[in-house]
Protein backbone atom coordinates (compact mmCIF):
# COMPACT_ATOMS: atom_id res chain seq x y z
CA UNK A 1 0.00 0.00 0.00
CA UNK A 2 2.79 2.40 0.95
CA UNK A 3 4.68 1.55 -2.22
CA UNK A 4 1.65 2.31 -4.41
CA UNK A 5 1.13 5.59 -2.61
CA UNK A 6 4.75 6.63 -3.22
CA UNK A 7 4.50 5.70 -6.91
CA UNK A 8 1.56 8.10 -7.28
CA UNK A 9 2.69 10.86 -4.92
CA UNK A 10 6.34 11.10 -5.97
CA UNK A 11 5.70 11.93 -9.68
CA UNK A 12 3.10 14.55 -8.63
CA UNK A 13 5.62 16.22 -6.32
CA UNK A 14 8.18 16.37 -9.12
CA UNK A 15 5.67 17.89 -11.56
CA UNK A 16 4.48 20.54 -9.10
CA UNK A 17 7.98 21.43 -7.95
CA UNK A 18 8.91 22.28 -11.55
CA UNK A 19 5.75 24.22 -12.43
CA UNK A 20 5.29 26.50 -9.42
CA UNK A 21 7.88 28.99 -8.23
CA UNK A 22 9.79 28.09 -5.11
CA UNK A 23 9.21 30.12 -2.00
CA UNK A 24 11.07 33.41 -2.30
CA UNK A 25 11.19 33.45 -6.11
CA UNK A 26 9.56 36.55 -7.56
CA UNK A 27 7.52 36.26 -10.74
CA UNK A 28 8.93 38.13 -13.74
CA UNK A 29 6.43 41.02 -13.39
CA UNK A 30 7.29 41.70 -9.73
CA UNK A 31 10.41 43.43 -8.53
CA UNK A 32 11.15 44.30 -4.92
CA UNK A 33 12.36 47.81 -4.26
CA UNK A 34 14.69 48.42 -1.37
CA UNK A 35 14.29 51.78 0.29
CA UNK A 36 17.48 53.70 0.90
CA UNK A 37 17.12 55.25 4.36
CA UNK A 38 19.65 57.93 3.44
CA UNK A 39 17.37 59.15 0.62
CA UNK A 40 14.12 58.89 2.56
CA UNK A 41 12.17 62.13 2.41
CA UNK A 42 10.17 63.36 5.33
CA UNK A 43 6.41 63.62 5.17
CA UNK A 44 4.69 66.99 5.28
CA UNK A 45 1.27 67.76 6.66
CA UNK A 46 -0.51 70.26 4.41
CA UNK A 47 -3.82 72.03 4.92
CA UNK A 48 -5.83 73.39 1.99
CA UNK A 49 -9.13 75.24 2.04
CA UNK A 50 -11.19 75.81 -1.07
CA UNK A 51 -14.76 75.85 -2.32
CA UNK A 52 -16.44 73.12 -4.38
CA UNK A 53 -19.13 74.40 -6.77
CA UNK A 54 -21.73 71.76 -7.68
CA UNK A 55 -23.74 73.46 -10.44
CA UNK A 56 -26.76 71.33 -11.32
CA UNK A 57 -28.79 74.02 -13.15
CA UNK A 58 -28.32 76.20 -16.19
CA UNK A 59 -26.40 75.91 -19.45
CA UNK A 60 -22.98 75.65 -17.72
CA UNK A 61 -23.92 72.75 -15.47
CA UNK A 62 -21.01 70.78 -13.99
CA UNK A 63 -23.22 67.79 -13.10
CA UNK A 64 -24.70 65.10 -15.35
CA UNK A 65 -27.29 62.72 -13.94
CA UNK A 66 -26.28 59.17 -14.86
CA UNK A 67 -28.93 57.12 -13.04
CA UNK A 68 -32.33 58.22 -11.77
CA UNK A 69 -33.67 56.24 -8.81
CA UNK A 70 -36.73 54.08 -9.37
CA UNK A 71 -39.85 55.77 -8.06
CA UNK A 72 -41.26 53.71 -5.23
CA UNK A 73 -41.90 54.21 -1.52
CA UNK A 74 -38.48 52.84 -0.55
CA UNK A 75 -36.36 55.21 -2.68
CA UNK A 76 -38.39 58.40 -3.12
CA UNK A 77 -37.73 60.06 0.28
CA UNK A 78 -33.93 60.04 -0.11
CA UNK A 79 -33.36 59.50 -3.84
CA UNK A 80 -31.61 56.20 -3.05
CA UNK A 81 -29.89 54.89 -6.19
CA UNK A 82 -29.35 58.24 -7.96
CA UNK A 83 -25.85 58.71 -9.45
CA UNK A 84 -24.34 61.96 -10.80
CA UNK A 85 -21.06 62.47 -12.67
CA UNK A 86 -19.26 65.73 -11.80
CA UNK A 87 -16.63 68.10 -13.14
CA UNK A 88 -17.04 70.78 -10.45
CA UNK A 89 -14.86 73.85 -10.05
CA UNK A 90 -12.67 74.34 -6.98
CA UNK A 91 -12.18 78.03 -6.16
CA UNK A 92 -10.26 80.08 -3.63
CA UNK A 93 -13.40 81.82 -2.28
CA UNK A 94 -17.11 80.91 -2.25
CA UNK A 95 -17.92 83.26 -5.13
CA UNK A 96 -18.13 81.49 -8.49
CA UNK A 97 -15.85 84.07 -10.15
CA UNK A 98 -13.01 83.75 -7.63
CA UNK A 99 -9.64 82.25 -8.56
CA UNK A 100 -9.89 78.74 -10.05
CA UNK A 101 -7.64 76.29 -8.17
CA UNK A 102 -8.74 73.08 -9.85
CA UNK A 103 -11.64 70.74 -10.50
CA UNK A 104 -13.38 67.94 -8.65
CA UNK A 105 -13.89 65.12 -11.15
CA UNK A 106 -15.74 61.92 -10.31
CA UNK A 107 -19.20 60.92 -9.19
CA UNK A 108 -21.53 60.77 -6.23
CA UNK A 109 -24.54 58.63 -5.56
CA UNK A 110 -27.22 58.41 -2.90
CA UNK A 111 -26.25 55.29 -0.97
CA UNK A 112 -28.62 55.46 2.00
CA UNK A 113 -32.30 54.61 2.24
CA UNK A 114 -32.78 56.38 5.60
CA UNK A 115 -31.11 59.75 4.94
CA UNK A 116 -29.48 61.70 2.12
CA UNK A 117 -26.10 60.01 2.50
CA UNK A 118 -23.83 60.14 -0.53
CA UNK A 119 -21.02 57.86 -1.61
CA UNK A 120 -18.46 60.25 -3.08
CA UNK A 121 -15.60 59.17 -5.34
CA UNK A 122 -13.67 62.09 -6.81
CA UNK A 123 -10.27 63.44 -7.70
CA UNK A 124 -9.28 66.98 -6.84
CA UNK A 125 -7.26 67.96 -9.92
CA UNK A 126 -5.18 71.06 -9.19
CA UNK A 127 -4.37 73.50 -12.01
CA UNK A 128 -2.36 76.30 -10.38
CA UNK A 129 0.96 76.89 -8.67
CA UNK A 130 3.35 74.15 -7.66
CA UNK A 131 0.49 71.62 -7.38
CA UNK A 132 -0.52 72.08 -11.05
CA UNK A 133 -1.28 68.61 -12.44
CA UNK A 134 -1.25 66.90 -9.04
CA UNK A 135 -4.35 65.15 -7.72
CA UNK A 136 -5.89 64.00 -4.45
CA UNK A 137 -8.38 61.13 -4.41
CA UNK A 138 -11.36 61.19 -2.06
CA UNK A 139 -13.59 58.18 -1.41
CA UNK A 140 -16.11 58.20 1.39
CA UNK A 141 -19.55 58.76 2.87
CA UNK A 142 -21.08 62.23 2.88
CA UNK A 143 -24.24 62.63 5.00
CA UNK A 144 -25.10 66.00 3.45
CA UNK A 145 -27.34 67.37 6.21
CA UNK A 146 -24.67 67.10 8.92
CA UNK A 147 -22.88 70.38 9.62
CA UNK A 148 -19.39 68.93 9.06
CA UNK A 149 -18.76 65.74 7.09
CA UNK A 150 -15.45 63.89 7.10
CA UNK A 151 -14.19 61.72 4.24
CA UNK A 152 -10.82 60.02 3.73
CA UNK A 153 -8.09 61.00 1.28
CA UNK A 154 -7.01 57.62 -0.09
CA UNK A 155 -4.19 58.64 -2.42
CA UNK A 156 -2.92 61.06 -4.99
CA UNK A 157 -0.54 61.70 -7.85
CA UNK A 158 2.22 64.14 -8.71
CA UNK A 159 3.32 65.95 -5.55
CA UNK A 160 0.68 63.95 -3.66
CA UNK A 161 2.02 60.43 -4.35
CA UNK A 162 1.34 58.18 -1.36
CA UNK A 163 -0.94 60.87 0.11
CA UNK A 164 -3.27 60.05 2.97
CA UNK A 165 -5.46 62.15 5.18
CA UNK A 166 -8.99 63.46 5.39
CA UNK A 167 -11.29 66.21 4.21
CA UNK A 168 -13.95 68.06 6.14
CA UNK A 169 -16.85 69.37 4.08
CA UNK A 170 -19.25 72.10 5.26
CA UNK A 171 -22.11 73.42 3.15
CA UNK A 172 -21.62 77.13 2.46
CA UNK A 173 -24.80 77.55 0.40
CA UNK A 174 -27.51 75.38 -1.13
CA UNK A 175 -30.29 76.53 -3.48
CA UNK A 176 -33.41 74.40 -2.93
CA UNK A 177 -34.91 75.45 -6.29
CA UNK A 178 -31.92 74.65 -8.52
CA UNK A 179 -29.99 72.10 -6.46
CA UNK A 180 -26.80 74.17 -6.87
CA UNK A 181 -24.42 73.96 -3.90
CA UNK A 182 -21.20 75.54 -2.71
CA UNK A 183 -19.29 73.46 -0.16
CA UNK A 184 -16.20 74.49 1.80
CA UNK A 185 -13.54 71.77 1.83
CA UNK A 186 -10.78 71.70 4.44
CA UNK A 187 -8.19 69.16 3.36
CA UNK A 188 -5.57 67.76 5.75
CA UNK A 189 -3.09 65.54 3.94
CA UNK A 190 0.24 63.85 4.63
CA UNK A 191 2.50 63.67 1.59
CA UNK A 192 6.17 63.78 0.59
Amino acid sequence: MTGTFLYVLFPLLIVFSHTSPAAGDDPAFLQSVKLNPMKARTEKLSHFRFYWHDKVSGPNSTVVNIIQPPTNNKTSPTGFGMVNMIDDTLTEKPEAGSKLLGRAQGFYGVASQEEVGLLMAMNFVFCTGKYNGSTLTILGRNPVFEKVREMPVIGGSGLFRFARGYVQASTHSFDLKTGDAVVEYNVHVLHY
